[in-house]
């Protein structure tokens, strides 16, 4: 008898379910668990909203840990060995995985960060006191006014939650929306939108070709949900020539360093930096940070432009 398609992918599933394992699967069924964490050791670790991260308290054998990199491997299209030891996909679920093998660590481990089944609200921000009342105005009308917005912030800060809490303005609902990503994690209340992913396996299809395509695809306001490589050069160009309003999350620990990564990232494909540009693009810089009492909105950073005389001229709101 032949097997369709959806039941094979429903075996899979199921198969992946096993080797993750009780604790693990009531984990990702929890609405607050923001992520699930395997060291090399097998050692289980959860993160809660709100609650930081602490240990389960149990442990996964590693035979199961090395069947959940090869099985994830296997939806992905891909395989997991010494040659490429870090297998990255999209559970079925829509949950982040990104894993690592020998000989990269000592045993496999993995991360999954779950996708939020509720959207944050910039009233809920300030319910919880992450932003003030007066900050989330800010947020709202540089959404309003077509201001380019860049998130910023470490590892863990919040930074595609707070894009995703910005994504639900009425602002963005009113346009045609084009999301770019390396995983689905945006959710946006436009609705005519376009989701588009990069892809790693043969043949690749990068962040920059994406960037390049959603210009043909009549966009009001482009969206990236990481920039992490030479793209920043094609972002900044979409956004200097008739499509502003958009948004875009990078790693960096101040505002002002925000700047400096998107020149070095440019410096990776141009010998030339176009620090102009990039005063003329970026609107708004949103800076978080993980504190001990949870995450915060730190500053709002208004970019007015570059000068050879003087450089950023930033402004904190």
């Amino acid at each position: 008898m032949t097997v369709h398609a959806p039941e094979t992918q429903a075996r899979k599933a199921q198969a992946l379910a096993h080797a993750l394992g009780p604790v693990i699967a009531e984990a990702l069924a929890a609405p607050d668990v923001v992520e699930v964490i395997v060291n090399a050791d097998g050692a289980i670790w959860i993160e809660r909203a709100g609650a930081g991260r602490v240990h389960s308290g149990q442990i996964i054998a590693r035979a199961d840990a090395e069947r959940v990199l090869r099985l994830v491997a296997d939806h992905a299209g891909d395989v997991v060995n010494h040659d490429n030891p870090l297998p990255s996909a999209t559970l079925p679920g829509g949950e982040r995985f990104q894993g690592v093998y020998a000989p990269v660590s000592a045993g496999p481990g993995f991360v999954i960060r779950t996708r939020p089944e509720t959207i944050f609200t910039l009233a809920d921000y300030v319910d919880q006191a992450v932003m003030s009342s007066a900050q989330a105005m800010v947020l709202e009308a540089a959404a309003q006014a077509r201001e380019n917005i860049l998130i910023v912030g470490g590892t863990g800060t919040g930074k595609t939650t707070l894009a995703n809490a910005i994504l639900a303005l009425p602002a963005f609902a009113q346009d045609r929306v084009i999301l770019i990503e390396d995983t689905a994690e945006l959710q946006c209340a436009a609705p005519d939108q376009l989701a588009l992913l990069t892809r790693r396996a043969d043949p690749p299809i990068s962040m920059a070709e994406l960037v390049r395509a959603a210009l043909r695809l009549r966009p009001d306001r482009i969206v990236i949900g990481e920039v992490r490589d030479g793209s920043a050069l094609d972002l900044l160009k979409a956004w200097n020539t008739g499509h502003p309003g958009g948004l875009a999350t990078i790693h960096a620990n101040s505002a002002p360093e925000a700047l400096d990564r998107l020149e070095d990232l440019i410096g990776e494909v141009s010998q030339t930096v176009p620090r102009r540009a990039i005063g003329q693009a970026i609107g708004l810089i949103v800076f978080l940070r993980r504190t001990p009492g949870g995450r915060r909105l730190e500053s709002l950073v208004r970019v007015e432009g570059w000068t050879a005389e003087a450089g950023y001229r930033l402004t904190p709101i």
